[in-house]
């Protein structure tokens, strides 16, 4: 790729806002070998989607005729899409705090990508986000945008990691001159003493079965007894591993401030709201956000566990109607049993 190449795509970028980008060549994945060990040993649970797209994933020229990729991210925040919400007070992950980022990165990109079809006529370029089998953050490495760090997200020393990452394939031959070559985490194991569920090992290594995020969001199952308390408030997802990241510190000093008052009145009122609101109206009202991955009933699981370790027990009639329900019939059960026990042991009022 020559200079003048170089410089109309890095313009273009900028011209549009994204100040952080990269390219390089697609190639096998450098983390191939870990992903496949990670596929090996079942640590993919019920995710089969990402045992089907292995092939695809370290193949990564038979997915399109494209010869390289155009790697770039887009800082969450302030969520760059925000929306007005009926939950605000309980905690969900930064990146769900707006509009879903699948719908409205197109919405950005579209316009650049028509510009590079106009001055590149006879080169291919396609987009692609997290939903196609695409190795993400190994691109976004190689094209040096930052280092894996010991939480398995992409950290840059400037950016930190609470962005979105996005490639447009090309068939451009694009050569990455300063691939990322640094680790900036040292010594530093924060995200891994932080983690509640201990889901992260210090071989950089990711359990689901272990994690937050997979069971208030992935799993079609409810998490283990013995995980449930650790979920803590969180809703949807989960940011600890990188809240207490020290590269995310400054980005998210103010929002944390913001945070440290609980609403317990309105996380009241918000519980509710999903438990006592039919599927369809939940599905409906979130259909706009990344919520909707989750369906009605899984909103509602999440839902219990967080009244259940937060001692709601105001909502405990709102949880009994679950009793009966063919999904959460024993998570519902589970929460009674302990509210039942916290209202045991109350003091007697003489």
């Amino acid at each position: 790729m020559n200079t003048s190449t170089k410089n109309f795509i890095s313009s273009l970028f900028s011209q549009y806002g994204i100040m952080h980008f990269g390219w390089t060549k697609l190639t096998r994945p450098l983390s191939m070998d870990l992903y496949s060990k990670w596929i090996e040993d079942d640590l993919y649970l019920d995710m089969t989607y990402l045992k089907n797209h292995q092939y695809k994933k370290e193949h990564p020229r038979e997915l399109t005729k494209a010869q390289s990729a155009i790697v770039f991210v887009i800082p969450y925040l302030p969520h760059p899409w925000p929306e007005k919400s009926k939950i605000s007070s309980l905690p969900i992950a930064l990146y769900a705090q707006g509009k879903d980022y699948h719908t409205e990165v197109p919405k950005v990109i579209t316009p650049l990508l028509d510009q590079l079809k106009l001055n590149f006529p006879e080169e291919f370029f396609e987009f692609y986000t997290d939903s196609a089998p695409v190795m993400e953050r190994d691109l976004a490495y190689k094209a040096g945008l930052g280092w894996i760090g010991k939480n398995t997200c992409l950290i840059h020393p400037k950016f930190g990691s609470l962005f979105f990452i996005a490639e447009i394939y090309t068939s451009l031959s694009l050569q990455n001159d300063n691939p990322w070559s640094s680790d900036f985490c040292g010594t530093c194991n924060k995200c891994i003493e932080a983690c509640p569920t201990n889901a992260i090992s210090p071989e950089r290594k990711l359990e689901p079965s272990k994690c937050i995020s997979y069971w208030n969001i992935e799993s079609k199952n409810t998490p283990p007894v013995k995980l449930r308390s650790s979920i803590g408030s969180w809703l949807f997802g989960c940011d600890i591993c990188q809240t207490v990241c020290p590269w995310n510190q400054k980005h998210l000093k103010q929002k944390i401030e913001s945070e440290k008052h609980i609403d317990r009145n309105a996380q009241l009122e918000e519980l509710h709201w999903i438990l006592t609101s039919s599927r369809k109206t939940l599905a409906r009202y979130f259909s706009t956000t990344p919520l909707a991955r989750v369906a009605g009933w899984k909103l509602q699981r999440n839902a219990i566990i967080v009244i259940t370790n937060n001692r709601y027990v105001e909502l405990a009639t709102h949880i009994q109607p679950f009793m009966n329900d063919s999904k959460l019939s024993e998570i519902a059960t589970w929460s009674l049993g302990i509210i039942k026990q916290i209202d045991m042991e109350k003091p007697a009022i003489l």
